[in-house]
C-alpha cells in the first residue's frame, strides 16, 4: 500500500512539474520586436454597414492615417452574385489606389473571408450539393487569382479566414475540413507560385499547428475584450487573461517545429458587444473599446515580440470620427503610421 501511495505521489509530482514548466513557458517572461509594421484590415461591406462612403474611408486610410499595409476582405457573394458573372470593379479600384500610393496588400480569398456571417456564400449556391459548393468555391478562387496574380501591390494571398476555428454561419462540412483547405491552398500556389500563402487561426483558441502545416505563413488573431454568447438571452463580457509572451512562445514553437513565421492579421481595435456594435449604445461600445483600452492594447502588442499587426476596426474609427464626432482613436492611431 505504501508503495502505491509513493508511486501516486511521484506521478502527481511529475504532473505538477510538467504543468509548471508549460505554465512558465506560456505565461512568464517578455519579448520585444525591434521594429513593428502596422497595417489595417479593410472591409467594404463593413463600411457600408456603417453607412459610410467606403471610397472616402479607403482614401482617408491612405492619405490621412498614412497606412501602407492593408488587408482587404472580399466576399464571394458580392463578387459572384450570379453564377459565372463576376463583379470586380470595386476591388479593381482598391488595388489601383494601393498601386498609386505604394500600399502593400494582403488579399483574402475563399468562402470564409471575415466579418459576419464570416462565410459569404452566394444565395444561388445554397442549394447545391456539398461537392458542387466546393467546386464552385474553387472556381471562384481561380477567377480571383488569375485576375490579380500580376498585381505587384499584392504581397500575400490569405486563403480563408480562421478556417479551422468554429466561428460564424458556415456549412456543416466547412469546419476542420483540412483536405478542402489544402486543396484551396494548392490551387492558389499552382496559379501563382510567386507569392506565399497565409493561413490564419484563432490566437486565443489554438496552438496554430493545423494552420502551420498547410500555409506558408501563420496569421493569428489577438483579442483582449470579448463577449461570450451563451444563449439568445444570456452572455457576458470577459477579458482574456493571456500574457503577451503567450503569443511569442507559441510563435517560437511554430518557428522551431515548422520553420514558419507568425504575424498578427487581426488585432482588436473595435468593440465586441452582444450585437453588432452599430446596434448598441456608445456607452455599451465603450466597455470593450475606448481610447484607453486602445492605448493599452498597443502597449500589450509591443510586448508580444511580434513585428507585424493589422488592426481590426478601422471602419469603426472612421465612423466614430465622422459620424459620432469622436476622432480620438483615429488620431491616436495616426501616430503609429506617420
Amino acid at each position: 500500500m505504501k508503495r502505491i501511495i509513493k508511486m501516486i505521489l511521484i506521478a502527481l509530482s511529475i504532473v505538477f512539474v510538467l504543468f509548471l514548466v508549460v505554465f512558465c513557458f506560456l505565461f512568464v517572461g517578455s519579448a520585444k520586436a525591434k521594429e513593428i509594421t502596422w497595417g489595417v484590415d479593410f472591409s467594404q461591406m463593413q463600411a457600408q454597414n456603417l453607412k459610410l462612403d467606403w471610397k472616402e474611408l479607403y482614401l482617408a486610410m491612405i492619405n490621412d492615417l498614412g497606412v501602407k499595409n492593408i488587408k482587404i476582405h472580399t466576399q464571394w457573394d458580392w463578387v459572384e452574385g450570379s453564377p459565372n458573372k463576376y463583379y470586380f470593379n470595386d476591388i479593381d479600384w482598391q488595388l489601383l489606389q494601393a498601386k498609386q500610393n505604394g500600399v502593400k496588400i494582403i488579399y483574402v480569398v475563399g468562402i470564409k473571408s471575415g466579418r459576419w456571417p464570416e462565410c459569404h456564400i452566394p444565395g444561388w449556391a445554397n442549394n447545391l450539393s456539398e461537392q458542387q459548393e466546393k467546386d464552385t468555391a474553387l472556381d471562384y478562387i481561380k477567377q480571383v487569382v488569375q485576375r490579380y496574380k500580376n498585381e505587384q501591390e499584392i504581397t500575400y494571398w490569405q486563403v480563408e479566414n480562421e478556417p479551422l476555428f468554429k466561428f460564424g454561419d458556415c456549412p456543416s462540412w466547412y469546419y476542420n475540413n483540412k483536405d478542402f483547405l489544402k486543396q484551396e491552398v494548392a490551387l492558389v500556389k499552382s496559379l501563382d507560385p510567386s507569392r506565399k500563402v497565409i493561413v490564419s487561426d484563432s490566437g486565443e483558441g489554438s496552438l496554430w499547428f493545423g494552420a502551420a502545416k498547410i500555409g506558408d505563413i501563420v496569421g493569428t488573431t489577438m483579442y483582449r475584450e470579448a463577449w461570450a454568447h451563451i444563449s439568445d438571452s444570456f452572455g457576458f463580457y470577459f477579458h482574456y487573461f493571456f500574457s503577451p509572451v503567450y503569443y511569442s512562445r507559441k510563435a517560437l514553437l511554430i518557428k522551431k517545429i515548422f520553420g514558419k513565421d507568425v504575424i498578427c492579421i487581426e488585432f482588436q481595435a473595435e468593440p465586441w458587444a452582444s450585437k453588432p456594435f452599430y446596434d448598441v449604445s456608445l456607452a455599451e461600445q465603450n466597455k470593450t473599446m475606448n481610447l484607453q483600452i486602445f492605448k493599452d492594447n498597443i502597449q500589450y502588442a509591443k510586448q508580444t515580440g511580434f513585428d507585424t499587426f493589422y488592426f481590426w476596426g478601422v471602419e469603426w474609427w472612421y465612423w466614430m470620427k465622422t459620424i459620432q464626432n469622436q476622432p480620438a482613436i483615429w488620431n491616436e492611431a495616426k501616430q503609429l503610421f506617420k
